[in-house]
């Protein structure tokens, strides 16, 4: 289990096949899910085949980058992720899901905040993203939190849209020119 990052209060790393129950365990909490799929629980076939292998091949493909395991540092206790994936034009684009006892209590920015930094410090990026639901306030305030501008809000069209999508999606940039951080 590589460390890949340290914020005061977590340890992130590399996700291995023995965190198949941990991912499982959180994707299965409809509240975690609410805003990815209406609350619906992603099958422990799903992240033992699709989910957890696609991260672990992103370490090998865009080495820096990926999917990592959030920790908390004093006991080890398992919070949930947070991502950062390359994308072109020397872009990023940021995520992050944590379980429902950790909401509130600022880990979510702390997170993302140390992974934009990393992104612009340590990656070379020159801008990174993220999109979420319009609905998702919380996650909103996360972005606005860490820097990041609304740039637009895209509707789409969904054979079985979960509640809130007709409010659209709203997509988020921070640029390294703009980014304020302690590392610049």
């Amino acid at each position: 289990m590589r460390t890949v990052l340290l914020t005061p209060r977590m340890r992130l790393r590399e996700f291995t096949t023995a965190d198949i129950d941990l991912l499982t365990e959180l994707d299965a909490d409809p509240e975690v899910m609410r805003y990815i799929n209406g609350g619906e629980p992603t099958p422990r076939s799903a992240v033992e085949h699709e989910t957890l292998p696609e991260f672990l091949a992103d370490y090998r493909n865009t080495p820096g980058f990926g999917h990592f395991a959030a920790v908390d540092q004093a006991d080890g206790t398992f919070i949930g992720w947070f991502a950062l994936t390359a994308r072109p034009q020397r872009a990023a684009e940021l995520g992050y899901r944590l379980r429902k006892p950790y909401w509130g209590c600022g880990l979510a920015t702390e997170g993302a905040r140390a992974l934009v930094r990393r992104g612009f410090t340590t990656l070379g990026r020159l801008r990174i993203e993220a999109t979420t639901m319009a609905v998702n306030t919380g996650s909103r305030k996360v972005l606005e939190r860490c820097g990041f501008r609304l740039v637009r809000t895209e509707f789409g069209r969904y054979p079985d849209p979960i509640p809130g999508a007709g409010h659209g999606d709203v997509d988020y940039v921070i640029e390294r020119t703009a980014w304020s951080g302690p590392d610049r």
